[in-house]
């Protein structure tokens, strides 16, 4: 997932359409990485048209006990510990906002944090399964180190093809100050299917998967 900002850039606006006016900033993740990983920002500088201006763009941090930079032409950015690092792109004397990176501890791991068989009955008036909750790790406190991870739920209906489900409020959430993730099945259509299985997937910002996942659960229908 990518955060786009344009941001306008310091200094003054003439009135040649063809001036640097803005500088476009692209953080992966908005701008959330793990500590020990890199950070690869990208910018562009924009003319008062909007238009794209080949430009050559250098990076800072302004935090670097939190984030270096590694390479000025690149924005290349390691992050050597856990907080929040300020980070900006300049074009000569153009300079864009204070990009905040967020720094968060690596994930040790995630597990089940709750039972991981449930059976819903089909005649109740809500035929919804009991929360399917995952449990990440890290191993150092910070600002809410575990908040806003993102789980990705995925299921497989036995037999195939039989029903149709949906998760509640989706396949995607995210954890809560405490690091669980909270998401339900529900049946909504077709013949009632034996069992769902599902996988609760969880990567780091680099895309590696969290150990400990996918976290299992089997969710059984019942007349």
């Amino acid at each position: 997932m990518l955060a786009v900002t344009a941001v306008p850039a310091c200094g003054h606006v003439g009135t040649d359409p063809n001036q640097i006016v803005a500088l476009e900033v692209v953080l992966p993740d908005s701008g959330r990485i793990e500590v020990t990983d890199t950070l690869r920002p990208r910018a562009r500088a924009l003319n008062g048209r909007g238009d794209s201006v080949a430009a050559a763009v250098v990076w800072a941090s302004l935090d670097t006990a939190v984030l270096v930079v590694v390479d000025s032409t690149t924005g290349v950015a390691y992050a050597q510990t856990v907080g929040t690092g300020r980070l900006q792109a300049r074009v000569g004397t153009f300079r864009s906002d204070l990009q905040n990176i967020f720094v968060l501890p690596a994930l040790t791991s995630a597990q089940a944090a709750g039972p991981t068989r449930d059976i819903v009955t089909l005649s109740a008036p809500d035929s919804i399964s009991d929360s399917l909750l995952v449990q990440v790790s890290a191993p150092v406190a910070g600002t809410d180190p575990l908040r806003s991870r993102r789980v990705v739920y995925a299921a497989t209906v036995y037999p195939a093809g039989v029903a149709t489900v949906r998760f509640v409020p989706g396949d995607t959430v995210k954890t809560g100050a405490t690091g669980i993730a909270a998401d339900q099945l529900r049946f909504t259509a077709g013949v009632a299917p034996d069992s769902v299985v599902v996988f609760a997937t969880l990567r780091r910002p680099d895309g590696t998967p969290v150990p400990g996942t996918p976290v299992k659960f089997v969710v059984e229908f019942r007349p």
